[in-house]
Protein backbone atom coordinates (compact mmCIF):
# COMPACT_ATOMS: atom_id res chain seq x y z
CA UNK A 1 0.00 0.00 0.00
CA UNK A 2 1.04 3.89 -1.05
CA UNK A 3 1.63 5.77 1.93
CA UNK A 4 1.17 8.70 0.00
CA UNK A 5 -0.71 10.25 -3.25
CA UNK A 6 1.15 12.16 -5.83
CA UNK A 7 -1.62 13.58 -7.41
CA UNK A 8 -1.65 16.52 -10.22
CA UNK A 9 -3.85 17.69 -13.34
CA UNK A 10 -2.05 18.03 -16.03
CA UNK A 11 1.22 15.90 -17.34
CA UNK A 12 2.62 19.51 -17.60
CA UNK A 13 3.29 19.25 -14.00
CA UNK A 14 5.18 16.12 -14.34
CA UNK A 15 9.05 18.29 -13.91
CA UNK A 16 7.51 19.75 -9.99
CA UNK A 17 5.61 16.72 -8.70
CA UNK A 18 8.61 14.64 -10.10
CA UNK A 19 10.84 16.41 -7.34
CA UNK A 20 8.13 15.10 -5.02
CA UNK A 21 8.40 11.37 -6.04
CA UNK A 22 12.27 12.16 -5.93
CA UNK A 23 12.24 13.07 -2.12
CA UNK A 24 10.07 10.18 -1.16
CA UNK A 25 12.49 7.73 -3.16
CA UNK A 26 15.24 9.26 -0.64
CA UNK A 27 13.50 8.47 2.29
CA UNK A 28 11.66 4.86 1.26
CA UNK A 29 8.27 6.35 1.52
CA UNK A 30 5.76 4.31 -0.97
CA UNK A 31 3.26 6.70 -3.31
CA UNK A 32 0.87 6.72 -5.90
CA UNK A 33 1.32 9.15 -8.40
CA UNK A 34 -1.86 9.97 -10.79
CA UNK A 35 -2.76 12.32 -13.55
CA UNK A 36 -6.54 13.71 -13.03
CA UNK A 37 -8.47 16.42 -14.29
CA UNK A 38 -10.87 17.61 -11.13
CA UNK A 39 -12.84 19.38 -14.05
CA UNK A 40 -12.46 17.06 -17.02
CA UNK A 41 -13.21 14.16 -15.12
CA UNK A 42 -15.10 15.01 -11.71
CA UNK A 43 -16.53 11.41 -11.33
CA UNK A 44 -12.69 9.67 -11.30
CA UNK A 45 -11.69 12.88 -9.34
CA UNK A 46 -14.23 12.67 -7.00
CA UNK A 47 -13.19 8.56 -6.43
CA UNK A 48 -9.90 9.01 -6.38
CA UNK A 49 -10.16 11.60 -2.90
CA UNK A 50 -13.08 9.03 -1.39
CA UNK A 51 -10.68 6.26 -1.77
CA UNK A 52 -7.57 7.52 -0.40
CA UNK A 53 -7.52 6.72 3.11
CA UNK A 54 -9.05 3.10 1.89
CA UNK A 55 -5.87 2.73 -0.38
CA UNK A 56 -3.49 3.35 3.01
CA UNK A 57 -2.69 6.84 1.71
CA UNK A 58 -1.65 8.82 5.12
CA UNK A 59 -0.96 12.30 2.93
CA UNK A 60 -2.08 13.37 -0.55
CA UNK A 61 0.75 15.93 -2.48
CA UNK A 62 -1.49 17.87 -5.03
CA UNK A 63 -0.41 20.56 -7.42
CA UNK A 64 -2.29 23.27 -8.10
CA UNK A 65 -2.08 24.82 -11.49
CA UNK A 66 -4.03 27.46 -13.24
CA UNK A 67 -7.67 26.39 -11.79
CA UNK A 68 -6.10 25.01 -8.52
CA UNK A 69 -8.55 22.93 -7.66
CA UNK A 70 -6.94 19.99 -6.71
CA UNK A 71 -5.57 20.89 -3.28
CA UNK A 72 -8.65 22.15 -1.92
CA UNK A 73 -11.05 19.55 -3.33
CA UNK A 74 -8.78 16.92 -1.78
CA UNK A 75 -9.08 18.35 1.28
CA UNK A 76 -12.29 18.69 1.46
CA UNK A 77 -12.71 14.89 0.89
CA UNK A 78 -9.66 13.23 2.09
CA UNK A 79 -9.85 13.44 6.09
CA UNK A 80 -5.67 13.57 6.80
CA UNK A 81 -2.79 16.01 5.51
CA UNK A 82 -3.20 17.21 2.01
CA UNK A 83 -0.12 19.25 0.88
CA UNK A 84 -0.42 21.75 -1.77
CA UNK A 85 2.22 22.67 -4.43
CA UNK A 86 1.21 25.97 -6.45
CA UNK A 87 2.44 25.26 -9.96
CA UNK A 88 4.19 28.72 -11.67
CA UNK A 89 1.87 29.74 -14.61
CA UNK A 90 2.53 31.82 -17.80
CA UNK A 91 0.29 34.13 -17.25
CA UNK A 92 0.35 34.58 -13.06
CA UNK A 93 3.31 33.25 -12.41
CA UNK A 94 1.68 30.50 -9.75
CA UNK A 95 0.46 33.60 -7.59
CA UNK A 96 -2.98 32.57 -8.70
CA UNK A 97 -2.42 28.94 -8.04
CA UNK A 98 -0.46 30.09 -4.23
CA UNK A 99 -3.68 32.64 -3.45
CA UNK A 100 -6.42 29.69 -4.15
CA UNK A 101 -4.60 27.66 -1.64
CA UNK A 102 -3.97 29.58 0.88
CA UNK A 103 -6.79 30.71 1.04
CA UNK A 104 -8.49 28.12 1.97
CA UNK A 105 -12.25 28.28 3.91
CA UNK A 106 -12.25 27.61 7.44
CA UNK A 107 -12.31 23.93 8.29
CA UNK A 108 -10.50 22.44 5.00
CA UNK A 109 -6.51 23.08 5.58
CA UNK A 110 -4.18 22.72 3.20
CA UNK A 111 -0.22 22.62 3.72
CA UNK A 112 1.03 24.67 1.19
CA UNK A 113 4.90 24.87 0.11
CA UNK A 114 6.77 27.89 -2.73
CA UNK A 115 5.52 27.87 -6.24
CA UNK A 116 6.84 25.28 -7.76
CA UNK A 117 8.22 23.73 -4.58
CA UNK A 118 7.97 19.77 -5.14
CA UNK A 119 10.74 18.75 -3.25
CA UNK A 120 10.21 20.70 -0.32
CA UNK A 121 5.91 18.78 -0.86
CA UNK A 122 7.99 15.26 -0.21
CA UNK A 123 10.30 16.60 2.61
CA UNK A 124 7.13 17.79 4.36
CA UNK A 125 5.27 14.73 3.44
CA UNK A 126 8.00 12.45 4.77
CA UNK A 127 8.27 14.61 8.19
CA UNK A 128 4.30 14.42 8.59
CA UNK A 129 4.87 10.36 8.62
CA UNK A 130 7.87 10.42 10.83
CA UNK A 131 5.58 11.75 14.02
CA UNK A 132 4.80 7.51 14.25
CA UNK A 133 7.88 6.27 12.51
CA UNK A 134 10.92 6.48 14.46
CA UNK A 135 13.05 5.15 12.05
CA UNK A 136 11.80 7.79 8.85
CA UNK A 137 12.36 10.28 11.74
CA UNK A 138 16.20 9.17 11.79
CA UNK A 139 16.52 9.44 7.81
CA UNK A 140 14.99 13.12 8.24
CA UNK A 141 18.25 13.74 11.20
CA UNK A 142 20.42 12.54 8.57
CA UNK A 143 19.42 14.15 5.74
CA UNK A 144 19.17 17.64 7.87
CA UNK A 145 22.82 16.86 8.45
CA UNK A 146 23.90 16.37 5.25
CA UNK A 147 22.22 19.76 4.03
CA UNK A 148 24.47 21.15 6.99
CA UNK A 149 27.75 19.77 5.97
CA UNK A 150 26.65 20.85 2.26
CA UNK A 151 26.80 24.47 3.22
CA UNK A 152 29.88 24.17 5.35
CA UNK A 153 32.11 22.36 2.73
CA UNK A 154 30.50 25.33 0.11
CA UNK A 155 32.13 27.80 3.07
CA UNK A 156 35.54 25.77 3.44
CA UNK A 157 35.88 26.14 -0.24
CA UNK A 158 35.02 30.00 -0.73
CA UNK A 159 37.41 30.69 2.62
CA UNK A 160 40.32 28.41 0.57
CA UNK A 161 39.80 29.88 -3.08
CA UNK A 162 37.85 33.30 -2.22
CA UNK A 163 34.67 34.93 -4.00
CA UNK A 164 36.57 35.67 -7.22
CA UNK A 165 37.43 32.48 -7.81
CA UNK A 166 34.83 30.44 -6.69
Amino acid sequence: MAEVGIVMGSDSDMPVMAKAAEMLDKFGISYEMTIISAHREPDVFFDYAKSAESKGFKVIIAGAGMAAHLPGMCAAIFPMPVIGIPMHTTSLGGKDSLYSIVQMPSGIPVATVAINGGANAGILAAKILATSNPELLGKIKDYATSLKEGVQKKDARLKEVGYQNY
